[in-house]
């Protein structure tokens, strides 16, 4: 893994198994410097399926969407203090690491 090549430490979120809060969701969203619709998959099947494009550009809602459906938010996700970045591609994380 790219972490372990670099000897980097960090602490692995499972958030398809421990859901982000809407409130988390919002605070990553300030450390990516995006908009919570702008790191949602959009062809994700719970996406599709529930209908969430018309929340693209509504933060506080596509936040909560997030959250109900932790699975339409694009993965991996590198945060480094008050930065974060999202893993495709993975000179995204160099990024921040070097």
């Amino acid at each position: 893994m790219l972490l372990n090549e670099h000897n980097v430490d960090y602490d692995l979120v499972e958030y398809l198994k421990n859901p982000l809060t809407k409130e988390q969701v919002l605070a990553l969203a300030k450390k990516l410097g995006k908009q919570p619709g702008e790191f949602v998959r959009t062809k994700e099947a719970d996406f599709k399926e529930n209908n969430l494009s018309g929340l693209l550009n509504k933060p506080e809602a596509m936040a909560a969407a997030i959250a109900k459906f932790p699975k339409i938010m694009e993965r991996p996700i590198f945060v480094a203090g008050e930065q974060a970045a999202i893993g495709r591609p993975l000179e995204n994380i160099l990024s921040l690491i070097s």
